[in-house]
Order: structure tokens, then C-alpha cells, then sequence
């Protein structure tokens, strides 16, 4: 794919041969239904294809209402189905294969989508044993067909290394970890890609705490668009999944808009080097 067309119509082919949306709306701490609706329906109208949720953001009613509700009201202008719409969404707690399968049920139920396209263990805690436990759990749910796609979250090298050990029957098609100019996590990302690991980076625009930093605005300047959509094109040119969150109609069409950003190598590097593994929010990468 040519740098100019990254889109929203823009897909990344997954490990077992599925494509997802390559910019996707982040819908963390977002709560109300009129507020959920009006950036669901924004962000389907401007052409996102893909939604963010978590079990642990308490959301996935919500989304779902917003989902089904614009599926069916005027705004769908392009006569989008459920299945056009990518649904994310991630286990809260790895306590056991039991309580994985419950949960699953459970965010299919909230969402009343019918099914998860992406289901994650949204993080490493719990221990080895437990991870793999409930990776088995996503792994059974693929096979009944509750989930389309497997995969993990905040997962460091080393849980990335004990999974793939374990010779699993599915291999995690994503790790979605906090990724950003100012936290390149380089050699996780790295490690993920040789493996054949989509990487999505959530919180890309950094929280708005480095938006008015001297690079990031002298750059915004140099490419005549806003600071978020320079974080968000130094994500895809990185080759991630971006996961851009807002709730501001203007700011979520906005963010959308990239294909005309093309960032030259040498302002990549001046960003790259940016890194001061600022974490905004938690990173357990190297938990136990």
C-alpha cells in the first residue's frame, strides 16, 4: 500500500487471513448513550469502520445501540450491514477458562451485535498460567463462532514469547499497546511485526498532553494539518493500527483525514526520537 493511500477505507490483512480497518475510533471513557451515539454516528457517516470498546471501559451496550441505531436511521448513507462494522472488544480480568467464556457471552449480549470481530485479553495480569488458560477460552469461542479474531493487549515480549510457546491453536492476530511519538516501544513493536503481530497503538494522539510541543507543532505547520493527524500518520507510517479517541464530531472527521499527510523520513527520525516512554495512562508490559 502507498503511503498517500492511507484512508478510512484502508484495511491490514490479520495472521489468519482477515482484514481490518487500518484507522479505527477509540471509544475509551466514553459514557451515555446520546453521547456515544453522536460519535458512533459521526465516525460510521465520515467513513471509520471500526469500534474500540473493552468490558472494563462499562461501554458495550452503548456502542452497540449506537451501532444498531445507525444502521438503521438516515445517516448510513452507504448502506453499511452489521458485518461492514468491526467490533472490538476485551476481557477484563484473566481469572479462568470459565469465567473467559462467561465474559465473552456476556459482551455479545451487552453489545447485541451477535457476534465480537475482535476479542483481546486486555492485558498480561494474572500470571502465565492464566494467560494461557484464557487464551484457550478465545480460542474455543473462535471455534463456536462468538469471535472472528483473537488477540491480545499491553502483552510485553516476554508474554508475546510464552504464548507462542505454548504452540496455540490460534496465534494472536494483534497486540494493542500504548504507541506514540513520545513511547515508541520499538522493540515490542518490532518483535510483533517479525511474528506477524498487527500492532495497534492505543492512545496515539498521546492524551492531548504533547499536542503543543515545539516538533509536534513546527511539524503540524510544515504539513499544514493539525497535531493529531500528524500523530496519527506517524502511527500508519509505522505500519499500526491506529485508535484515535474523541468525542468531538469536528475532531473524530478530522482525524480521519490523513490520506494527503505524508511524512518524510527524516521528520519520522525527528519524531522517533521524541521517545521518553511517556505512559498516560498504565503499562504492564513487564508485569509477572
Amino acid at each position: 500500500m502507498a503511503q498517500s493511500a492511507y484512508s478510512l477505507s484502508s484495511t491490514v490483512k490479520v495472521n489468519n487471513g482477515s482484514s481490518i480497518p487500518l484507522i479505527q475510533l477509540g471509544v475509551y471513557m466514553v459514557s451515555g448513550q446520546e453521547t456515544m451515539n453522536h460519535a458512533v454516528h459521526t465516525a460510521l457517516g465520515a467513513g471509520y469502520r471500526g469500534i474500540d470498546s473493552a468490558e472494563w471501559y462499562q461501554n458495550e451496550r452503548e456502542v452497540g445501540r449506537a451501532v444498531r441505531s445507525f444502521l438503521s436511521s438516515p445517516d448510513n448513507k452507504a448502506s453499511l450491514r452489521r458485518e461492514d462494522i468491526e467490533f472490538t472488544t476485551k476481557l477484563k480480568s484473566n481469572i479462568s477458562y470459565s469465567a473467559t467464556r462467561k465474559s465473552i457471552k456476556r459482551s455479545i449480549e451487552e453489545s447485541g451485535l451477535g457476534y465480537i470481530d475482535l476479542y483481546l485479553l486486555h492485558s498480561p495480569y494474572g500470571g502465565k498460567s492464566k494467560r494461557l488458560e484464557c487464551w484457550r477460552a478465545v480460542e474455543d469461542a473462535i471455534g463456536e463462532g462468538e469471535i472472528k479474531i483473537g488477540g491480545v493487549s499491553n502483552f510485553g515480549i516476554k508474554h508475546l514469547e510464552e504464548l507462542l510457546a505454548s504452540t496455540p491453536r490460534v496465534t494472536p492476530a494483534v497486540n494493542q499497546v500504548e504507541i506514540h511519538p513520545f513511547n515508541t516501544q520499538s522493540k515490542l513493536s518490532k518483535f510483533c511485526q517479525k511474528k506477524g503481530i498487527v500492532v495497534q497503538a492505543w492512545g496515539p494522539l498521546v492524551r492531548g498532553m504533547r499536542m503543543e510541543h515545539h516538533t509536534i507543532s513546527s511539524l503540524a505547520k510544515k504539513y499544514t494539518c493539525s497535531p493529531a493527524q500528524l500523530l496519527i500518520r506517524w502511527s500508519l507510517q509505522h505500519g499500526y493500527v491506529p485508535l484515535p479517541k474523541s468525542v468531538t464530531p469536528h475532531r473524530i472527521i478530522e482525524n480521519g483525514q490523513v490520506h494527503d499527510v505524508e511524512i518524510e523520513a527524516f521528520d519520522m527520525e525527528k519524531l522517533d526520537a521524541l521517545d521518553e516512554h511517556l505512559v498516560t495512562d498504565w503499562d504492564p508490559t513487564n508485569t509477572d
